[in-house]
C-alpha cells in the first residue's frame, strides 16, 4: 500500500465522527423543520406535492432531499426558519 493511500485511509478515518454528526444535526433540523410546518401551515391550505415527500424523504433518513424544500415552504409562509445550531 503506497503512502498517499495510507494517508488517504487516516484522513476518511479521522473525518468519521464529523460526518455522523453532521448526519445527525441535518437529521435533527429536517425533523424541527416538518415540526414547525405542520404547526405553521393552516390545515385548509393545500400544499405542494413536494412538501409531504419532503418531510417522507426526513422521516427515511435523507435530510439532504427534504431540507431545502421544506425550508422554501417554510419562508413562503412568512415564517423564520429555526437555528441550525
Amino acid at each position: 500500500m503506497t503512502t498517499i493511500a495510507k494517508f488517504a485511509i487516516a484522513c476518511s478515518l479521522a473525518m468519521l465522527p464529523f460526518t455522523a454528526s453532521a448526519q445527525t444535526d441535518d437529521a435533527a433540523y429536517c425533523a424541527a423543520l416538518t415540526k414547525m410546518y405542520r404547526n405553521t401551515a393552516s390545515f385548509h391550505q393545500t400544499a405542494s406535492t413536494a412538501v409531504p415527500v419532503a418531510v417522507a424523504k426526513c422521516a427515511a433518513g435523507e435530510p439532504a432531499a427534504g431540507i431545502p424544500v421544506l425550508e422554501q415552504a417554510l419562508r413562503n409562509l412568512g415564517a423564520k426558519l429555526p437555528s441550525r445550531a
